[in-house]
């Protein structure tokens, strides 16, 4: 295990949660689910917690409770390489949940993921500042990232 685990705590629904983010991401798999008495999904023990891998970062998980929820001040980072990407991501994550602005959006489990394309920060690294400004004048007015958009701003001038 490694050193710093983020581990999520979901009102409800934690085993459905780690089943959908293990199945959108390469080298993605479930670790393990520690289950207590009763009845859960498929007559099953209720879900004590679970450990899981999404692209090889470990992550834990469990059911909390009314008394747990998400903030918007913690997210979920996905660093995109294509637009392909960027768009099953986004279709995948929102749905059920909340389309934002920015790149960001909240799952139907109240988890706010960032899906941002790598093009994005090498273009805004751009060491001609207008540039990158105009790459952050057109971010600012997207919600789902679009890299064509992104590269057609840089561009201009």
């Amino acid at each position: 295990m490694q050193k710093i685990t983020t581990f999520l705590t979901f009102q409800d629904r934690a085993e459905e949660a780690v089943n959908l983010y293990a199945s959108l991401f390469k080298n993605s798999k479930i670790l393990n689910m520690v289950r207590i008495g009763g009845e859960g999904p498929g007559g099953k023990g209720a879900l004590l917690h679970a450990s899981f891998q999404l692209d090889g970062q470990e992550y834990m998980a469990m059911d909390g409770g009314s008394y747990f929820s998400f903030g918007q001040g913690t997210s979920m980072f996905v660093n995109c390489e294509t637009q392909e990407e960027v768009d099953e991501l986004w279709e995948k994550l929102s749905e059920g949940g909340e389309k934002q602005r920015c790149g960001w959006l909240k799952d139907k489990y109240g988890v706010s993921w960032q899906i941002i394309p790598s093009a994005l920060g090498e273009l805004m690294q751009d060491k001609d500042p207008e540039k990158s400004k105009r790459v952050m004048e057109a971010m600012l007015k997207m919600d789902k990232i679009d890299i064509k958009t992104l590269k057609q701003a840089y561009e201009q001038g």
